[in-house]
């Protein structure tokens, strides 16, 4: 049997595996305000169901806390946490914008609590620092506004993403240092609902990869492109180890995101709907995607965070449906 690390490491080459990689996610709604609790919750976690990776799951908004953004939790399926308070309401406030220190505040939490996984799992486990894409953190920053401000002043917008990329390739950079072994790079504005192909490519991508860069020390790097009808052969190319998308729910399938990227994709589980599934119907979306591409360059996983509601037998299922499948014992047979 191959240990965790191997086995990710085998899928992400395009090896053979004993069974492919699984893990799932949810937040921790209350529990993810301090590097303690948030630590302790993720531990929890995963001594529940072994999975291969974690990835951890800080609240949603927190590059945004440090620049004085302010939240409440109030109750949503999802954990995510309610922005009360935006630090950017004008075009001109991307200009104030000074970079923020990632060794003190949230930052300082978010760094410190992947420190604390990894040393609880002595480094056995992939541990995955959720890193958020400049241009998203913009949009938290301004309750959704930079897409018209990208618009009306793309000179300002630009002056506030280059701070923001700074201090995001800084938390990247902590994270890896400090304990996270990669890093699970999210952008939730890779999608034609929001911006034009030729929009992104000039306030998305330039930004994009320069935290990849400062992440290149990264030996598991998964991008995660949040939404529908998301750019993804645009985003294929960037320089990451996995893709990680809506598949259930919108284009490509998982098979051909495979042959598209020619890279490992990660998903198959539906995460909206694993709440109210069975666990019979969970475990055969987990067969399901293991066949789609006989279990090669793929690791199981919901297309995105799960809802908070999920029963824990229903994960177990998904869980015991990847490793109580066929075996692949390496020899091809």
């Amino acid at each position: 049997m191959l240990s965790h690390w191997e086995r990710v490491e085998a899928a992400l080459r395009g090896a053979e595996v004993d069974v492919p990689p699984v893990s799932l996610w949810r937040h921790f709604p209350e529990r993810d305000q301090t590097a303690e609790d948030l630590a302790a919750a993720t531990l929890e976690w995963q001594r529940a169901f072994d999975f291969d990776f974690v990835k951890l799951m800080p609240p949603g908004d927190y590059p945004t806390i440090d620049w004085g953004a302010e939240s409440v939790y109030r109750g949503s399926p999802g954990g995510t946490r309610e922005t009360v308070r935006y630090p950017v309401t004008s075009p001109e406030d991307w200009a104030r914008l000074a970079p923020v220190p990632v060794d003190r505040g949230m930052n300082r939490e978010v760094v410190e609590a992947a420190r604390l996984v990894d040393e609880a799992l002595r480094g056995e486990v992939p541990v995955l620092q959720t890193v958020f894409s400049p241009l998203t953190v913009a949009m938290k920053l301004s309750a959704g506004r930079v897409i018209e401000h990208l618009r009306e002043r793309p000179d300002l917008v630009h002056q506030g993403l280059a701070v923001i990329t700074q201090v995001t390739r800084a938390v990247a950079q902590a994270s890896l240092e400090r304990g996270a072994s990669g890093i699970f790079f999210a952008t939730q504005c890779a999608t034609t609902e929001l911006l034009a192909l030729e929009e992104y490519r000039a306030f998305g991508v330039p930004y994009d990869l320069q935290v990849l860069d400062a992440a290149a020390g990264s030996r598991f790097t998964l991008l995660h492109l949040h939404g529908q009808a998301i750019m993804f052969e645009e985003l294929a190319r960037y320089p990451v180890h996995a893709l990680n998308w809506h598949d259930r729910r919108t284009w490509p399938s998982l098979a051909e995101g495979q042959r598209l990227s020619g890279r490992c994709v990660v998903g198959g589980i539906d995460e909206r709907a694993i709440a109210t599934m069975a666990p019979a119907e969970a475990a055969a979306q987990s067969r399901d995607a293991v066949a789609q591409l006989d279990g090669r360059q793929m690791m199981v996983a919901p297309g995105c965070v799960i809802p908070i509601a999920t029963p824990e037998a229903t994960v177990r299922a998904v869980v015991d449906a990847v490793r109580s499948g066929r075996p692949l014992d390496g020899s091809g047979k």
